[in-house]
């Protein structure tokens, strides 16, 4: 952390100051990194990240959610410090967040909390392994249309082949978010910004391969009712249209939990991490209620 971070506000101090594990695990033959907070042998989330991001987009989110629960936060192939691969896909990736739960310190069945592209790979999940999950959760995900990383790299508007960049501090203002935000905790900002790079031959550059932008569709994203509860986070200034929201909302079912969170961008973390972090509290505890109550004996 930088030493701007002197005007950071406590609460994020004390979350990236949290203690934290690292791992990682082999998921099909790729070595996948994840970082982790609160008790192991506890129910647990897994936080995924969206596309051309990485899992320390959760450093400041993860640990206040970390109480009484193990959170965990993964780099799917190609991201961050795990390793890449030949080929992507979003059902290899559900894969792997599904499979760092349990070596992580998860205890059960966990909750997926996707954002972006990230939900994708969440509601993926949601179809594939089910019965294997407590829950997904989706933030401003475009559940069947690509994600704006991958529009624009198709576009060629950005995502081009990584620059080297001769010093960090200019790779560090070179920084931007896809699709453009403006508004932003300056803290969160810097945070995630001075992660999101690496020293590379002749200078610094970011932490993702650039060809995962060309990565495989799926057809499991135009499927309706997912096999395990979910939530639907949608944020008001971000990229998911009314007609978008309709056509999620009548695939995801009658018992799906659907939220806009005021004033915030699309990437929601970075703008408006509080209310994001009591939206997933909120959730979280109406689906414990549930399963308490389903737990007792008639």
């Amino acid at each position: 952390m930088s030493n701007e971070q002197s005007d950071a506000p406590h609460w994020f101090t004390t979350a990236v100051a949290a203690p934290v594990d690292i791992g990682r695990v082999d998921v099909a033959g790729a070595e996948v990194h994840y970082r982790a907070w609160g008790p192991t042998g506890t129910p647990g989330l897994v936080l995924v990240h969206g596309g051309a991001a990485h899992s320390r987009w959760w450093d400041h989110v993860a640990p206040m959610l970390a109480t009484g629960r193990r959170v965990v936060a993964l780099d799917l192939t190609g991201h961050g410090d795990s390793d890449r691969r030949q080929e992507y896909g979003l059902e290899r990736w559900a894969e792997e967040a599904l499979a760092v739960a349990k070596p992580a310190g998860i205890s059960g069945a966990p909750v997926l909390v996707g954002h972006s592209m990230g939900g994708m790979v969440s509601y993926v999940a949601a179809q594939l392994f089910g019965e294997d999950l407590a829950g997904v959760q989706l933030i401003d995900s475009p559940v069947l249309a690509r994600t704006p990383e991958e529009e624009e790299a198709r576009k060629q508007r950005a995502f081009g082949p990584k620059k080297v960049y001769p010093s960090r501090e200019v790779a560090l203002q070179r920084f931007r978010f896809v699709p453009p935000q403006d508004t932003a905790v300056p803290a969160v900002l810097r945070h995630v910004a001075e992660t999101s790079m690496e020293e590379v031959d002749g200078g610094w550059s970011w932490k993702f391969d650039s060809s995962f932008f060309s990565r495989e569709g799926s057809g499991h994203l135009g499927a309706s009712d997912p096999r395990c509860r979910l939530a639907y986070f949608r944020a008001e200034n971000g990229i998911v249209t009314d007609a978008m929201m309709d056509s999620m909302r009548s695939r995801f079912g009658p018992t799906a939990v659907v939220v806009e969170i005021p004033d915030a961008g699309h990437h929601v973390m970075i703008d408006q991490p509080l209310a994001l972090v009591v939206g997933i509290r909120t959730v979280l505890a109406s689906w414990d209620v549930e399963d308490s109550v389903a737990g007792m004996p008639g």
